[in-house]
């Protein structure tokens, strides 16, 4: 397993071994010790989830606040998809930077979210399943987020606009300097 930093503080992409031969591949997906020991701190992870999505699909920019604040590990087990994770931790020196990677089930990634970051993802592939883990379990009260296309964010999505499939929940969300009175 190999980590990678990133532009944002405190997150990583991880990079499975793999092993493949004739037979298929196999490779271990989490592994807590070496996970702690790779990102320099304890994280355990209490819930895992996951979507299945159709092209053009966005969700997002989501983020649990306060005692049910969340980190996760985020990986696509079919298709591929862009995760977007926005800082939102007001004393961050990344604070309201933004990265996009991209994940699938071909390249094996997984990206490291700290709690204080929001998140979002758009379906690339014609399908995908997207899964993450959860350090802190979902608490519907504590529930923020920020529009996709936030002007101040300016996040390609690289999914053109006509072909967009976003929930009515997530058309209204506030936009970042409204949430963040930046």
């Amino acid at each position: 397993m190999k980590i990678h930093t990133t532009d944002l503080s405190d997150c990583f992409i991880i990079e499975p071994t793999v092993f493949e031969d004739q037979r298929g591949f196999f490779y271990e997906s989490f592994n807590e010790r070496k996970f702690n020991d790779l990102i320099g701190r304890e994280i355990h992870f209490v819930q895992d989830n996951q979507s299945f999505s159709e092209y053009g699909v966005i969700r997002g920019l989501h983020a649990q606040t306060g005692d049910f604040a969340q980190a996760k590990l985020v990986r696509v087990l079919e298709g591929e998809v862009l995760d977007v994770i926005v800082d939102a931790r007001p004393d961050s020196a990344t604070f309201g930077k933004h990265i996009a990677v991209k994940l699938s089930a071909e390249n094996r990634l997984q990206l490291f979210i700290p709690r204080g970051f929001l998140h979002g993802f758009s379906v690339l592939s014609p399908t995908a399943v997207f899964f993450y883990k959860c350090d802190n379990y979902y608490h519907k009260d504590s529930e923020t987020g920020v529009f996709y296309k936030d002007s101040q964010l300016n996040i390609d999505w690289l999914v053109p606009d006509e072909k967009r499939i976003v929930s009515e929940k997530d058309l209204i969300l506030p936009e970042f300097r409204q949430v963040f009175n930046q």
